[in-house]
């Protein structure tokens, strides 16, 4: 897949951190529809943890995914589905961000 699989699939961030607040966030994969860039917008200087929800659900009203298209594999919508892996990429990104905190390192 080249550059394109490099930069696009499954969200990966990248996170600093600062007396428990988002400083800085660098997507280093998203979504190829934008939304993983696009709702990044709100997040800097909020709660981490209250982050991760907010990003969670701007990513459902970036994404152009079909609302209507119910998968019944995952049993939810492609924006649900979205919402929920960004969620979680982006709690990862933080709990990393945490244990680099906490070591030292930032």
């Amino acid at each position: 897949m080249g550059e394109y699989g490099h930069r696009y699939g499954t969200p990966e961030f990248s996170v600093e951190l600062e007396n428990g607040k988002i400083k800085a966030i660098q997507v280093r994969r998203g979504a190829p529809c934008g939304a993983s860039w696009k709702a990044l917008d709100k997040l800097i200087d909020m709660e981490a943890d209250a982050a991760a929800i907010r990003y969670g659900l701007d990513v459902q009203f970036n994404c152009s995914a079909d609302p209507a298209g119910w998968d019944p594999l995952w049993g939810k919508s492609p924006v649900h589905l979205a919402a929920d892996v960004h969620f979680k990429a982006l709690q990862r990104a933080i709990r990393q961000a945490r244990r680099r905190e906490a070591d030292g390192h930032e």
